[in-house]
């Protein structure tokens, strides 16, 4: 199939992958063009699961807090992107990471240009876009994580996190 070799090509070529997030950040993002949001993560992974041998589903996990309003739209979407950008876009994301749409819309204030493509929003300016069929997502349960983690993330009762896994179905590298 032609999304799966798609897929694959990205796969092959070298990437940072554990910079890509928790360095470079990335803008999560679900909804249409006409009502949709984002949030920058600086927590997610790439890998495959729940295929035959050999013939696994690649997939982008990303983490998401309830406190987001973008879980909002990760929740009600059967499609989410994930993309990456050069530094010059790091206020943008720092924007995006701070404001939230609850209180105007917040992608007015960056430079970045919403684009819609195969049932989510994607980013003229991104470098990197993974665009995601949702296929899990669950909220973390707070008694099966580490006490350090729980200590030193989840301070003062605040709820865990929601994983979202997603079957990469399209891969849009510009670099």
């Amino acid at each position: 199939n032609k999304n799966r070799r798609c897929v694959m090509e990205f796969f092959d070529k070298k990437y940072e992958i554990f910079k890509m997030f928790n360095e470079d950040w990335g803008l999560a993002t679900a909804g249409n063009i006409h009502d949709f949001d984002g949030c920058t993560i600086s927590w997610g992974s790439l890998g495959d699961v729940w295929g035959e041998i050999d013939n696994g589903r690649y997939i982008a996990t990303i983490y998401i807090h309830p406190d987001r309003y973008t879980h909002k739209y990760l929740q009600s979407n059967d499609y989410f992107s994930v993309s990456f950008f050069d530094k010059k876009y790091k206020a943008d994301l720092g924007i995006l990471g701070t404001k939230s749409k609850r209180d105007g819309d917040k992608f007015a204030l960056t430079s970045l240009t919403p684009v819609e493509k195969c049932n989510t929003v994607i980013f003229e300016e991104a470098n990197l876009t993974f665009i995601c069929k949702k296929i899990y997502y669950e909220q973390f349960n707070a008694k099966n994580i580490a006490p350090d983690v729980l200590v030193n993330i989840y301070t003062g009762g605040k709820e865990p996190h929601f994983q979202y896994i997603g079957e990469i179905v399209e891969v849009i590298d510009k670099r």
